[in-house]
């Protein structure tokens, strides 16, 4: 059982249920992509820890790259700024593309990131989102093709989701206490 970390008001999904997420999405991309050698792309930094299990669980050819958006900085709301500061290292015409997100709210950054790289002639470009959160009122910009799990519209930290580059390396998803982000 995982330890609660002070500034963590409740576990949402435990290092079990992460473990059992991820091997069903890997069963999924399997499947989907048996016969093709797609190339996996994480959105740094939060999909990292994600991509570095997923990559893990998928049985069949794959590459790997990683790209950087800017679009939050240190606080809790988007600034809505779009900046590309780490871009692909791999040609992706004519190749399969599976961008893998951390956790999809808006989708804003992430419709632009694929409008972008659909622009460069890959074969198809999908999206595996960890978490996608429901926002009331609120449908994301982007449809993902494989979603892990449902969080609520809360401040979420752990396995790679940060607030101010802090709680990453939480074993478990959990819904940050409001007086942290609040200050």
């Amino acid at each position: 059982m995982e330890t609660l970390h002070p500034d963590v008001q409740d576990i949402l999904l435990s290092e079990e249920d992460i473990r059992g997420i991820v091997a069903r999405m890997g069963a999924e991309i399997t499947k989907d992509y048996a016969d093709k050698n797609p190339l996996v792309v994480a959105v740094l930094r939060g999909a990292v820890v994600f991509m570095a299990d997923l990559m893990r669980a998928v049985d069949c050819p794959i590459g790997i790259d990683f790209m950087a958006v800017s679009s939050y900085g240190d606080g809790a709301k988007s600034s809505g700024v779009v900046r590309i500061v780490k871009d692909l290292d791999t040609k992706i015409e004519g190749r399969d593309v599976l961008i893998v997100e951390d956790i999809l709210d808006s989708g804003l950054t992430l419709s632009y990131l694929m409008r972008m790289l659909e622009n460069r002639g890959p074969a198809s470009v999908e999206v595996a989102a960890f978490l996608v959160k429901d926002v009331p009122g609120n449908a994301p910009a982007v449809k993902p093709r494989y979603v892990g799990a449902h969080v609520p519209d809360e401040f979420i930290v752990g396995y790679g989701l940060d607030f101010a580059e802090r709680y990453r390396n939480l074993s478990y998803i959990g819904i940050l206490k409001p007086e942290v982000y609040q200050k």
